[in-house]
């Protein structure tokens, strides 16, 4: 990796974060803290690396501006239909391009408690490799994606709608959990993101309460395009709990207190 400041970093935050009932807000604008404000994303803007941000807002965009307007050197880009996190990357990709950047780090607006060492350590990865996954080991694989590794690259990832059929056998070889988090050298990011957009998966998911076959982009498949054309895609670790996503009340409880009891 070069110079910290070269790192642009970039915020997926137009999810509609469905399991939070009972709050009508952008989730990612949800307070660490019980006593007063403090939204989740600012948390995770603060301890991103120095450098730029890009924040990829949808759903209730105006919560997320809001909470985040007083910070410095943000960039807002729109997603205009919420069609996956690939689909993140290409409602950005020119903000992207323009860039003076060299590296990207690309995190997610529900994930506050990852620290900039952490962050820092995956984008170290980069000087030799053309992007680095940041993954955990867990005891409960639950619906995760899971690496599958060729030596010490990453080869693709194995989303669980595929991973549930395999042998048991094949499920334990399969022990590195995908976090979501990346970094990625900008050139290589532009130069796949054609593909990236030429090749859409269908799924059926919910919409207003009716299943619907909707095309959505993931960004995991970047790690199966770079490998097939000889690419170098690494991987780091870090501890499962420091990587939650606050994607429900639980894990939102779950949360606080892990934050509360580092501030001290």
């Amino acid at each position: 990796m070069q110079k910290k400041e070269s790192v642009l970093t970039i915020i997926l935050a137009a999810g509609k974060g469905s399991r939070m009932k009972g709050f009508e807000r952008n989730k990612t604008c949800l307070s660490l803290l019980e006593s007063y404000e403090y939204p989740m994303i600012v948390e995770i803007v603060k301890n991103s690396p120095p450098g730029k941000k890009i924040i990829v807002v949808s759903y209730k965009k105006e919560d997320v501006i809001s909470a985040t307007s007083q910070i410095k050197d943000i960039t807002y880009c729109e997603q205009p239909e919420l069609n996956g996190t690939g689909g993140a990357i290409l409602a950005c990709s020119a903000a992207i391009e323009k860039s003076a950047e060299s590296n990207l780090l690309i995190t997610m607006g529900d994930v506050p408690l990852v620290k900039r060492t952490t962050y820092l350590a995956l984008l170290r990865g980069l000087e030799e490799n053309d992007m680095m996954v940041l993954g955990f080991e867990s005891l409960h694989k639950k619906q995760y994606g899971l690496l599958e590794l060729d030596g010490k690259r990453v080869k693709k990832i194995v989303e669980w709608s595929i991973w549930k059929d395999f042998s048991e056998q094949k499920k334990r070889s399969l022990r590195i959990c995908n976090s979501g988090i990346y970094a990625i050298q900008k050139e290589v990011l532009l130069k796949y993101i054609p593909e990236l957009s030429r090749r859409p998966h269908i799924v059926v998911k919910e919409r207003d309460g009716v299943l619907k076959e909707i095309k959505e982009f993931f960004l995991t498949d970047l790690v199966e395009y770079l490998y097939r054309d000889g690419l170098k895609v690494g991987y780091s670790l870090a501890d499962e709990a420091e990587l939650m996503g606050v994607d429900d009340p639980d894990a939102l409880f779950q949360a606080r207190k892990i934050f509360i009891s580092k501030r001290g």
